[in-house]
């Protein structure tokens, strides 16, 4: 009985901790090419392709932050990657992202009571349609950026994604299950090494 119960234990810990998958991909940027990496990331799950990122060449990490909050030291507005959506998408509030291409700018969400414990760093990645943003060294303010991000969402909310320190150990191109909803892709772009959930949705 213990040998039965051990097996089904370990088989239903498999299919769970396969839930989601990378693979790298060699097939070009579908915007803003020139300033990617030749290789980007495929995330699959259990309905199949959920998305593909790929990663700016050219990325300074800038000064260390001294508000404990903020991890990386990247400046407002700045191009981090593309990332395409296959078939209708989500970022981790939950909203509901078309199936298409965008950028990914960085920012930090403000200091509000909109925002408290949203997540332990304010360190996030906005989507915008590719179609629309067109300049890879422009800066777009924080204003200015959640607008464009706006018409990603299709809400007065900005599609966002959350971006951390990687977890320990986490090689660049891993993917790694983090509490019970999200999943981290590891990266390195530039000089910075960043993890960002592509995959969860906050609770609460």
């Amino acid at each position: 009985m213990k040998t039965l119960f051990l097996a089904l234990s370990l088989a239903v810990f498999s299919a769970f901790a396969q839930d989601y998958k990378v693979e790298p991909i060699s097939t070009p940027a579908p915007a803003m090419a020139a300033a990617m990496q030749a290789q980007g990331y495929r995330i699959s799950g259990p309905s199949g392709p959920w998305c593909e990122v790929w990663f700016v060449k050219t990325l300074p990490a800038g000064a260390k932050p001294s508000d404990a909050s903020i991890t990386f030291g990247i400046t407002q507005g700045t191009l981090l990657g593309v990332l395409r959506f296959p078939g209708k998408g989500a970022d981790r509030r939950g909203q509901v992202i078309p199936a298409g291409v965008y950028t990914m700018r960085y920012s930090q969400f403000p200091v509000d009571g909109a925002h408290q414990g949203v997540a332990p760093q304010r360190d996030f990645a906005l989507l915008s349609p590719a179609a629309g943003d067109t300049d890879a060294a422009a800066k777009p303010d924080f204003a200015a950026l959640v607008q464009m991000s706006t018409k990603a969402s299709g809400t007065a909310h900005p599609a966002v994604f959350s971006l951390e320190s990687p977890p320990a150990g986490a090689a660049p191109g891993s993917l790694a299950k983090e509490g019970d909803n999200d999943w981290t892709l590891t990266v390195k772009a530039g000089d910075v090494t960043l993890a960002i959930i592509l995959v969860g949705k906050v609770e609460g």
